[in-house]
């Protein structure tokens, strides 16, 4: 006995379409974008913010701190005669020498005259120490850059000392902020670099905490 099948229809696929998002999931996507975009830009305008204090102060170490504890004096270059080596704006940190300890090669502050303020700071290429009639020893002193010695040598009571240490560019900076004003403007403007970091790194930990908490509702 034979059984007889009737085929069945064949039915064609049917295509879905993808569901578009309900507005809330894009809410909630386009405030993690937002919040991964601030939480980036956070990171880098605290970089920035750390950068400007460990500039700040490296600057006041090398102007204020450091000749403050030794009895240095900082000064700035402020002309091309010691190129290459010191171009003008560097900072030159001078410390007090005794003169028996100057030696020919060593730079040297001194006045351009006794007592004065205005201050030239050559090299010593040359000692006169025998057959003076003063009895004390003198200089003759070049810029780097120049192509003559200086015209008058230098006599011991016009030298401040010999350069220690020097940085270039922070000069200006030392200019900018000099006098009684150096003591105050740096550190306040430690102190305001100091909030703004601190600024920065609180606000990156919020957006941070709140990127986790609107992670968990969705």
């Amino acid at each position: 006995m034979s059984t007889m099948t009737t085929p069945r229809p064949t039915v064609a696929p049917v295509e879905l379409a993808p569901l578009a998002p309900m507005p809330a999931q894009v809410a909630v996507r386009g405030r993690r974008r937002a919040l991964k975009e601030r939480g980036l830009l956070g990171y880098l305008a605290l970089g920035l913010s750390w950068g400007l204090l460990a500039f700040v102060l490296l600057v006041a170490a090398l102007v204020v701190v450091v000749p403050a504890a030794t009895g240095s004096t900082p000064y700035t270059i402020l002309t091309s005669s010691m190129e290459p080596n010191m171009p003008a704006g560097t900072l030159i940190v001078v410390k007090p020498t005794d003169v028996d300890d100057i030696q020919m090669g060593d730079v040297i502050t001194y006045q351009l005259n006794s007592g004065q303020s205005e201050v030239v700071t050559h090299r010593v290429i040359a000692i006169q120490g025998e057959n003076l009639t003063d009895g004390e020893r003198h200089f003759i002193t070049q810029g780097d850059a120049n192509s003559a010695p200086d015209e008058n040598p230098v006599r011991e009571v016009q030298v401040r000392g010999t350069v220690w240490y020097s940085v270039p560019w922070i000069g200006w900076v030392n200019n900018l902020v000099n006098g009684d004003m150096r003591a105050v403007v740096i550190p306040i403007v430690a102190v305001l670099l100091f909030g703004y970091a601190g600024w920065m790194l609180v606000t990156s930990r919020i957006d941070k905490r709140r990127s986790r908490e609107t992670s968990a509702t969705s």
